[in-house]
């Protein structure tokens, strides 16, 4: 009888530990798209592309964050010890294993390169460095390793690609402007023509 009365007590407690536990070390709860596309439009980014990482002893270097890949993102965490760095990069398109070897390594573009699928990645090679390839929803997030990075470091930041959450989000866009870009003025065009711009001279022609 004891262990009968006892066994509903038993779960709910693994219950409240399962739910510590994925609070904890579990992927966070991704903003939402709104929220995304407003930070996007700060430095004219995809929304579609915003994703972070996150590595024990890693620190986010906001100054780090803009625009990559014409639409895409560009973020780097550094570990402040070793002065390690992994950089992530987003671009629009899913790799498969033909433009995952076809395509340069990100800083040694002369590099032959060797792909590897290795559980649900893409793990590149060439000229002695290190790149991993993460397809997510119709978009490639590259994570680099300049610096001599460690190989297990690099790994562990490409299967924690995630959409960031309210507070990444917020620390990714930290240094970012507070409105988007204005759009860039052209001079009056005329009313005939080819439709050339015109841009007055100043003194002296």
């Amino acid at each position: 009888m004891r262990s009968a009365s006892r066994a509903p007590l038993l779960a709910g407690l693994a219950a409240v530990v399962t739910l510590a536990i994925t609070a904890c070390g579990g992927t966070p709860t991704p903003a939402d798209g709104a929220s995304i596309s407003r930070k996007a439009a700060l430095l004219d980014i995809d929304p579609a592309l915003v994703f972070t990482t996150r590595v024990d002893g890693y620190d986010l270097a906001s100054q780090s964050v803009g625009p990559a890949n014409d639409d895409g993102l560009s973020a780097t965490w550094v570990d402040e010890q070793t002065a390690a760095m992994i950089t992530l990069r987003t671009s629009p398109g899913e790799p498969d294993a033909e433009s995952c070897a076809a395509t340069p390594m990100w800083d040694l573009p002369d590099a032959a390169v060797t792909c590897t699928e290795e559980a649900g990645l893409w793990h590149r090679e060439g000229g002695g460095a290190h790149e991993f390839l993460v397809a997510r929803d119709g978009a490639t997030i590259w994570v680099i390793g300049p610096n001599g990075t460690p190989l297990d470091d690099l790994r562990r930041a490409a299967e924690a690609v995630h959409v960031p959450s309210d507070a990444e989000l917020k620390a990714l866009f930290a240094d970012a402007p507070t409105e988007p870009p204005a759009p860039v003025e052209r001079g009056d065009l005329p009313e005939n023509g080819d439709g050339a711009p015109i841009q007055p001279s100043g003194p002296g022609g």
